[in-house]
C-alpha cells in the first residue's frame, strides 16, 4: 500500500525507516520530510498542520495508511479529518491529544483516576501564580499549559527565575495565550515508557531515557532532547509492571471512560522517586529523540503494527536484544538563536544510523537547517559498546557549527 508519514524531524525519519523495512510499503511519502527522509520516501511540500492539503493529497494518491509524527498536527485535528474521509490513520484524535496539548487537562485526569503524579495548581493570573510560588518551596516546576515544542517547562531554583518564567508565560505570552501549571519538584531518575495504544489495548516499547538539558552533567537550558538510550538498569521488572498497570493502562482506560479513546502512541514521561514511580508528563505521540533509539529495535512489521492500532485491534510487537544509544548534533546556540547553512561532511564514513532532524540540501551539499540537526544512533550487544560506537562515529562528522553532549548514557553506569 501507499503510506504517508506526516512530519519532518528525526522521529519521522526513524518512522519512515521502520516502514521501509516492511514488504507491504509499496510507496512512502513524507509531508514535508527532510533531506535524510528523501533517501527513503518522496517528500511533498505540505506543512504538517495544513490538514486540508494533507487530506487532498491522501485522496489524490490513494493513501492506504497515514502515520502522524508531530504533536502540532494532532492538536489541529488531522486524525479527526482523515477519519471523516474514511482514511486509516495512526494517531489520536484532537480530544485524546489533550493529554499532551493541555497540562492542566492531564493533571485533572490523573487526579480523578488516581494516577501517581506531583501535586499541582493551575493559574492564568501572574500575581496569583507568584503568590503561590512564594508560599511554597523551591525549586518549583513551571509548565506552560499548551504545546511549546518541548521548551515550555522551567525548573525555577530562585524567586527571580520563577518571576522571569511566569512573566514569559503569562504576561508576555511567549508561547501564546494560556495557563501555567505549577508543580512540586520531584527528585529521581526520569525515563520514557511509550506504548502502542488502541483504546483499552496497550503494548509497551522498550524503555528509554532522554537527556533534556543542552550540556553535559544536565547543565544548561531545556531542549527538545540531546540524546537517548535504551536498556535502563535502574528500571526493574517490578517498576515496569507497576508503571504499566497503575499508569499506562489506567490512563488508557480513563480516556475511554471520558469518551475520548486513545489510538496511537501514548508516551509516559515517568520518574522513579523514593516514594514510587510518578508521572512527569504525557505526550500523545512518539517521543523525540526516544523514537530514534527505540524503533531500530523493532523486529515486527511496522506497517502491520501501525495498521492494527489504526483499526483498534490489539497491538503486538517483538523487539531485538541488546542496546541502542543516540547522540544529537545541534547547532551552536540551540535552544536559543542559531545560524543555518553550515556544510556537513563525513556522514558517509559513519557506520551507525543517522536520522536527520534539521538538514537541507543546498547546491548538492548537506547543510544545517535547524536547531537539532541530526542524531547518530549506535546498536550493540551492550550499552557501553553502543556508547563507544556512537562517540567514534560522531567524531567522523565535520561541521563548523555543531555541538553535542559527551555523557549520553552515563547515568546507566553509576
Amino acid at each position: 500500500m501507499k503510506i504517508l508519514v506526516i512530519g519532518s524531524g528525526g522521529r519521522e525519519h526513524a518512522i519512515v525507516e521502520a516502514i521501509a523495512r516492511s514488504p507491504k510499503a509499496e510507496k512512502i511519502y513524507a509531508a514535508p520530510g527532510n533531506a535524510g527522509i528523501a533517501a527513503l520516501a518522496e517528500c511533498v511540500a505540505i506543512k504538517d498542520t495544513d490538514v486540508e492539503a494533507l487530506v487532498a493529497f491522501a485522496k489524490r494518491e490513494g493513501i492506504g495508511l497515514t502515520v502522524v509524527g508531530p504533536e502540532a498536527s494532532l492538536a489541529v485535528g488531522v486524525v479527526d479529518r482523515f477519519r471523516e474521509e474514511g482514511f486509516k490513520i495512526f494517531g489520536p484524535t484532537q480530544a485524546a491529544t489533550e493529554i499532551e496539548s493541555s497540562k492542566d487537562f492531564a493533571k485533572r485526569l490523573m487526579k480523578k483516576y488516581y494516577v501517581p503524579t506531583a501535586d499541582y495548581a493551575t493559574f492564568t493570573d501572574y500575581e496569583e501564580a507568584m503568590a503561590y510560588v512564594r508560599k511554597g518551596t523551591l525549586p518549583a516546576v513551571l509548565k506552560y499549559d499548551g504545546l511549546a515544542a518541548g521548551k515550555g517547562v522551567v525548573i525555577a531554583e530562585t524567586m527571580e527565575e520563577a518571576e522571569a518564567a511566569l512573566k514569559d508565560m503569562l504576561l508576555d505570552t511567549k508561547y501564546g495565550e494560556g495557563r501555567v501549571v505549577i508543580e512540586e519538584f520531584l527528585t529521581g531518575e526520569e525515563f520514557s515508557l511509550m506504548c502502542f495504544v488502541a483504546g483499552n489495548k496497550i503494548c509497551p516499547m522498550p524503555v528509554a531515557q532522554d537527556h533534556k538539558r543542552a550540556y553535559d552533567n544536565d547543565e544548561g537550558p531545556n531542549t527538545g532532547g540531546m540524546g537517548a538510550y535504551t536498556e535502563l538498569p535502574f528500571v526493574t521488572a517490578e517498576d515496569h509492571a507497576y508503571a504499566m498497570e497503575h499508569i499506562m493502562q489506567r490512563v488508557a482506560d480513563a480516556l475511554v471512560e471520558e469518551g475520548r479513546p486513545f489510538t496511537g502512541v501514548l508516551y509516559g514521561g515517568l520518574m522513579k522517586t523514593l516514594t514510587g514511580i510518578k508521572v512527569i508528563e504525557f505526550n500523545a505521540r512518539f517521543g523525540d529523540p526516544e523514537t530514534e533509539v527505540v524503533l531500530p529495535r523493532l523486529k515486527s512489521d511496522a506497517v502491520d503494527l501501525f495498521m492494527a492500532v489504526a483499526e483498534g485491534q490489539q497491538p503486538a510487537a517483538e523487539w531485538s536484544e541488546g542496546a541502542t544509544l543516540g547522540i544529537v548534533l545541534a547547532s551552536k546556540g540551540y535552544p536559543g538563536s542559531y545560524d543555518k547553512g553550515f556544510a556537513i561532511r563525513g556522514t558517509e564514513r559513519v557506520e551507525s544510523k543517522i536520522y536527520h532532524m534539521g538538514t537541507a540540501m543546498k547546491n548538492g551539499e548537506l547543510v544545517t537547517a535547524g536547531g537539532r540537526v541530526m542524531i547518530v544512533v549506535a546498536e550493540a550487544a551492550t550499552l557501553r559498546e553502543a556508547q563507544t560506537k556512537a562517540r567514534e562515529d560522531i567524531a567522523k562528522i565535520e561541521c563548523d557549527n555543531l555541538f553535542h553532549r559527551t555523557d549520553i548514557g552515563a547515568k546507566a553506569f553509576r
